[in-house]
């Protein structure tokens, strides 16, 4: 990890529209999200020699390659844990660009969630081990494991459901801002998150991410190769992973703490290789398929106290201008879900001055993965 420091650079970011529904299929959505990026790093496609996506891409490095027209791929491995891997594809690259592995290196998400179908709604497949110990019992989807750790955080610390919309409308008001946005003009009040129905209490529909077509990718090279891109380069300054001891994905049933999760892990190991803490980050890009988990990683990330996260969030805290603007181009719940991938890419602009919710003089910026499964988190630098 000290090898790793500021070694390579994000130089290039694209993304595809967002929607309900896109006509075009998943490959060929990731294509053109890569095909972005390379431009925007001003990269031919033939030079890229490295590869990495999640478990869960429907889309191969085969598929891909052919299609793109990448050169001999050396490097090429995928991350588990859906939405816990988006900033560890980042991270899987830096290591092969820093040991010598690769030169170009390209992650990608593409998703076709809005239009296609839910994987929990199947009935034929057989469940998964750990998922026989919750879905029997009512836990039939992630909201319905996320509410449950929802009910005992606002019962143990006494947030309340107030702290939650702070997140929402924080997320909201910066898609507001975005015309790339799926909600860019529809705004969100107090009443309208109050009123709205239960998806699996107390979570309510603003609790939730949005269930979105779409595709988007990145490029990695060294620091060396950065000075020749196109664009400035946004340096990986410190990557981390994390699993807990014990863990049972979403729930955290047999851990000494359910509301201690691998935000917690993955941060130890984050700030001890970085030259900077929590109190100089200037944004934050934090996983918000939920809204309970922002408050979670405010905590393990190490920004307040336990028990803390909610009240965190008052006073416009998570607004630009607040102690920590979040979400800047909308996030999971307000600009798309692509499993968080869309966070990096926002990390990116905001480090590059570029984001449609800019924070003036950005030069720090923290990017989470999924809380409450394995998750990962990356700290990028100007």
């Amino acid at each position: 990890m000290p090898g790793l420091k500021n070694a390579t650079a994000l130089v290039g970011i694209g993304q595809t529209p967002f929607a309900k529904h896109l006509p075009d299929d998943e490959r060929t959505l990731a294509c053109r999200a890569v095909l972005a990026a390379l431009d925007d790093a001003g990269i031919a496609p033939g030079e890229v020699d490295a590869l990495a996506s999640y478990t869960m891409e429907e889309t191969d490095e085969v598929e891909l390659a052919k299609a793109v027209g990448f050169g001999d791929l050396t490097y090429f491995a995928k991350v588990g844990y859906g939405g816990g891997g988006s900033c560890a594809t980042v991270a899987l690259l830096a290591t092969a660009i820093a040991s010598g592995q690769a030169t170009v290196g390209v992650a990608w998400r593409s998703r076709k969630r809005g239009s296609g179908p839910r994987p929990w709604t199947s009935t034929t497949a057989q469940l998964p081990t750990p998922a026989q110990w919750t879905r029997p019992f009512g836990l039939l989807r992630p909201v319905d494991e996320i509410g449950l750790l929802a009910r005992r955080y606002l019962h143990e610390y006494g947030a309340t459901r107030d702290h939650l919309f702070n997140v929402a409308l924080a997320c909201r008001n910066r898609a507001n801002q975005n015309p790339a946005a799926i909600m860019y003009d529809r705004p969100l009040t107090r009443e309208m998150y109050m009123t709205s129905r239960w998806i699996s209490e107390p979570l309510c529909l603003y609790d939730n991410c949005l269930e979105t077509d779409g595709a988007l990718a990145c490029v990695v090279v060294s620091r060396e190769r950065a000075r020749d891109c196109r664009r400035p380069p946004v340096y990986v300054h410190s990557a981390a992973q994390g699993l807990p001891a014990q863990h049972h994905g979403m729930v955290n049933y047999w851990n000494d703490d359910p509301l201690t999760g691998p935000a917690w892990t993955a941060a130890r190991h984050l700030w001890k290789h970085a030259d900077f803490t929590p109190q100089d980050v200037d944004v934050a890009q934090i996983y918000d398929a939920f809204t309970p988990l922002v408050l979670l990683s405010l905590e393990g990330y190490g920004f307040c106290g336990r028990g803390e996260g909610g009240a965190f969030t008052e006073g416009g805290a998570l607004e630009t201008g607040g102690r920590l603007p979040i979400n800047t181009g909308g996030g999971g719940l307000s600009e798309a879900y692509v499993h968080g991938f869309n966070l990096i890419t926002e990390g990116v602009k905001q480090l590059r001055g570029t984001s449609t919710a800019q924070v003036p003089g950005a030069a720090t910026c923290l990017v989470t993965a999924g809380e409450g499964v394995p998750t990962s988190a990356l700290l990028l630098t100007t």
